[in-house]
């Protein structure tokens, strides 16, 4: 996407040096912008623990480029030795985030490829270079795909309010900067607004860490699309009075029954939708589908990350950026990550192969390659 008219993806190799992975250093944003040089699989898990990378496929796609540094880093003395370097530094790719799918679905991919590869060290180190690169271009393409789905909703509601401002709410960000390129939740959203469609986008500030405030409407205004930041609570008041045609988030894993786990708090936007009849849809790759698990109330694990998140806010002053304990300092804080909302209140699920409802057996329709025999 646009950055200062200049077009970039969230994660690439650096042009001169391959063995260099580039990123945006998120934590930085909105107030600077910071491309990060990752060498090393602890550098690229600490990006990850960390959030200088976040959002499901960018996560999946760092994953990715993670597991080719393993194979460039692993002793190449023996293959016994190079395998058991490069599964070690997948175990800890894999433990710096729980909650999100594409983690684990990329550096399992990164094995697999690299044994398919057979016993040559260079073969499977060719391998992880090539899978890396496929699975960012995966990611983009699929969110493009995503937006050409998703747009025919937003052209819906356009053509019934006759050039009237469609008004699409987003929580958290699920926008470029959550992916390798366009967004998923954001991805329709673009579309729109390059075809000349009037949309708004009401933008969930997002606590803890405000990654809409700071992060959806950072992307939004660099690519001139209209947008308003609210507080997380405002949601439900907006649609009682009719001011959002349409909900649109992402997800970190969705189960092939319906379920959606996201950013702490969309559960509570689908339930005020729901009782105010508007649309709720969720935008996702099939990278962040989860084909093993059937409930996800009870089976997706919820990251609970260290509450210095909610105690603490940071921001810019006169004097620069600034971080501020928010709280008493005796009081303790939870940080759940994400929550879990039922297929039920869910309207739709906008993929990179079309539009389809909530339930195992449209998403299967979708996927007929998962069905189990």
């Amino acid at each position: 996407m646009n950055v200062h008219g200049q077009h970039y993806r969230t994660i690439w190799l650096k042009e001169d040096d391959p063995a260099v992975v580039q990123i945006i250093d998120q934590r930085q944003l909105p107030f600077h912008f910071v491309v990060e040089d990752l060498t090393t699989v602890e550098a690229v898990a600490a990006a990850i623990q960390e959030m200088h990378v976040r959002g499901a496929g960018l996560i999946g796609a760092t994953a990715g480029y993670g597991m080719m540094l393993a194979a460039f880093h692993a002793p190449r003395t023996s293959l016994l030795a190079f395998r058991a370097a490069v599964e070690a530094d997948a175990l800890q790719l894999k433990a710096t985030r729980p909650t999100a799918v594409n983690l684990a679905w990329a550096v399992d991919r990164q094995l697999a490829a690299m044994r398919a590869a057979g016993d040559d060290i260079e073969a499977q180190i060719e391998a992880a270079v090539a899978t890396a690169r496929t699975i960012a271009d995966e990611d983009a393409d699929f969110c493009r795909r995503i937006g050409e789905h998703g747009v025919a909703l937003i052209e819906e509601i356009a053509r019934r309010k006759e050039g009237a401002p469609v008004n699409v709410l987003t929580h958290c960000n699920a926008g470029w900067l959550a992916f390798v390129d366009y967004g998923t939740a954001t991805a329709p959203i673009y579309t729109a607004h390059d075809r000349g469609i009037n949309v708004h986008v009401w933008v969930d500030e997002t606590r803890p860490r405000n990654q809409g405030a700071r992060l959806t409407a950072w992307e939004l205004g660099q690519h001139g699309v209209p947008h308003t930041v609210i507080v997380d609570n405002a949601g439900g008041h907006l649609m009682q009075h009719d001011l959002v045609d349409l909900v649109i988030v992402g997800s970190d894993r969705t189960t092939y029954t319906g379920d959606v786990a996201n950013k702490i708090g969309t559960y509570l936007k689908a339930l005020a939708a729901h009782d105010n009849g508007v649309p709720f849809y969720v935008a996702l790759p099939s990278s962040t589908i989860d084909w093993e698990m059937r409930d996800g109330l009870a089976e997706i694990p919820i990251e609970e990350r260290d509450a210095t998140e909610v105690r603490i806010m940071d921001g810019r002053s006169d004097d620069g950026i600034r971080e501020i304990l928010i709280m008493p300092e005796s009081s303790r804080a939870a940080n759940y990550a994400f929550d879990v909302t039922p297929a039920r209140l869910v309207t739709g699920l906008i993929t990179e192969r079309g539009v389809c409802a909530a339930s195992e057996a449209s998403v299967l329709a979708l996927y007929p390659e998962k069905r189990r025999v």
